[in-house]
């Protein structure tokens, strides 16, 4: 089977595929492959909290024009998986040069099948959109065509919770997505101080109490299979063993009292008011933090679908409030421009590449603490880093992307993204559980070497054997030349008017065709280059 996700989820999805058991689990590119039976296909719909749909292909072609699609299509045994009372819908994704309109080839699956059905019933059945009984899907890479059957039918993003959203709604396999990937599972209290519609509060709600994501649903597409299992789907749903206690809270702000109406009725209908509070707040109100210690989550608005007057004014206070207000706290900011981050003004401990929607953006991490960063409790390792397998692939991706966002900035000559260098980039994104090594022992620079070294050791109050003296400019008057002369014949003295400024300034003018090698020599214009 294949799980679709979000670019960058793959890693957490296919870690949640583990833990429900799916076996041969290989990372794509937005999809995950697996297999597993009819109960693992069940599962994966109900329990995923990363996935977008789940296919089950079921027939594999090569083809290298649309008339080999067709045929292709046409000779397979249509019985198996349709009736003539059944509706049908196709769904086409093609990465090929030999097809450029997934549109087209969608056009030839549905003919192949309908001719199919002609020529055996003398009738076919009908194509439905909206609301379809099987729902096909088409992959073309090059020229392997795989069709397979959706068994989600409406994207898995759609809960069934929310029943109202506002300006800038965010996904709720993104929202899901950042909050595994931060490690939360319920530990301590959780905090958004700009919760919009509240999606990352019923998301985290709903990871801390072991609740499937896909409860709330009104159905699933398999349920309208020729094979579905009522009784084997109905003990899964049902299944209440992965139930968790959560003894925090979760609390969410907002300064837009709409945005707060709007989230209550979400939580409300997701069956979650008495573990979520929320509050008309705005952020920069902020003058203690909610609770001692937790996990403070935040998507701010980025300027594209919601306007803001000073963004940098806005994300500077962010920065501000954290630093001040949620000392013990570990934060997490997602956002879309460089400048945006860079207002912020706080050092990241860790950055997660993401996507929400087209836009390509970062999620960072901010360990708050009080006083200076090397006061900081030493940890036994980076939280999230170098802990399993699961979490050294995950940080692998990541410099990945952020390496070939880098790279393809750089080929289209514009500032990199998130303003980080080369150098920079492979420093902050490397595995830190690994400790840097060298070929060469360090060696301390002597600081009498040269007057920058003088410098350093006297800020340090270590200068070694010379203290820095500054400069007495005032033993030479401003206006003295210092002169320099060769003592090669034929060579012209140079004056400057400056101490060690290299302008070369002969006395007297040189005409064409005058040797500053004793040497003759052709005039400079009829040189060749």
């Amino acid at each position: 089977m294949i799980a679709k996700t979000l670019a960058e989820m793959e890693d957490v999805l296919a870690e949640e595929l583990i833990a429900l058991g799916a076996d041969n689990v290989e990372i794509g590119t937005r999809m995950v492959m697996f297999t597993g039976n009819k109960a693992m296909m069940y599962k994966a719909n109900v329990y995923c909290r990363t996935a977008l749909r789940i296919l089950k292909p079921f027939y594999t072609f090569k083809a290298e024009s649309a008339d080999e699609v067709y045929e292709a299509v046409k000779s397979f045994n249509w019985a198996d998986y349709l009736t003539l009372d059944n509706t049908f819908s196709i769904d086409a994704v093609v990465f090929s040069h030999i097809f450029t309109h997934s549109k087209f080839v969608a056009y030839k699956v549905k003919d192949a099948i309908a001719d199919w059905f002609m020529e055996k019933y003398e009738k076919r059945p009908s194509v439905s959109v909206s609301n379809p009984d099987i729902m096909l899907h088409i992959h073309v890479a090059h020229n392997k065509c795989t069709l397979s059957l959706d068994s989600s039918g409406e994207s898995l993003h759609k809960r069934g919770y929310r029943v109202a959203q506002g300006d800038a709604p965010l996904n709720e396999v993104l929202a899901a997505g950042m909050i595994l990937k931060s490690g939360w599972k319920g530990e301590c209290d959780f905090v958004d101080p700009m919760c919009g519609s509240g999606t990352l509060l019923i998301e985290a709600a709903m990871i801390a109490l072991g609740i499937p994501p896909g409860i709330h649903r009104p159905n699933f597409a398999f349920e309208k299979w020729k094979d579905f299992d009522s009784d084997l789907f109905s003990t899964i749903y049902n299944d209440d063993s992965g139930a968790k206690e959560f003894n925090h809270r979760i609390m969410g702000f907002d300064i837009s009292p709409k945005a707060i109406a709007i989230a209550e009725k979400n939580v409300r209908n997701a069956g979650l008011r008495k573990y979520i509070d929320l509050e008309v707040k705005p952020f920069k109100q902020f003058t203690e933090a909610p609770s001692k210690e937790g996990l403070l989550m935040t998507n701010p608005p980025y300027g594209e679908r919601l306007k803001v007057e000073d963004l940098d004014e806005l994300y500077s206070m962010i920065g501000e409030r954290l630093k001040h207000v949620f000392p013990g706290y570990r934060a997490y900011v997602l956002s879309y421009r460089k400048e945006s981050f860079d207002a912020i003004g706080l050092k990241h401990s860790a950055r997660y590449f993401l996507y929400n929607g087209a836009l390509e953006c970062e999620m960072r991490e901010y360990e708050i603490f009080s006083g200076k960063r090397d006061d900081r409790p030493e940890k036994d390792a980076p939280r999230g880093k170098g802990g399993s397998a699961g979490d050294d692939a995950r940080h692998e991706r990541n410099s990945r992307e952020g390496y070939r966002r880098s790279q393809r900035a750089n080929e289209a000559g514009e500032e990199k993204p998130m303003g980080e260098s080369r150098g920079q980039r492979r420093s902050d994104d490397r595995d830190r559980s690994r400790p840097f090594k060298s070929d060469r022992p360090f060696k301390p620079r002597e600081h009498s070497e040269s007057r920058d070294g003088d410098r350093r050791g006297a800020r340090s109050g270590n200068s070694g054997d010379k203290s820095f003296k500054p400069r007495d400019r005032s033993e030479k008057p401003r206006g003295e030349r210092r002169e320099f002369r060769s003592d090669k014949p034929g060579t012209k003295s140079f004056r400057s008017d400056k101490p060690g400024a290299k302008s070369f300034k002969s006395d007297k003018p040189s005409k064409p065709g005058n040797s500053f090698s004793g040497k003759d020599a052709k005039p400079r214009v009829s040189r060749k280059k």
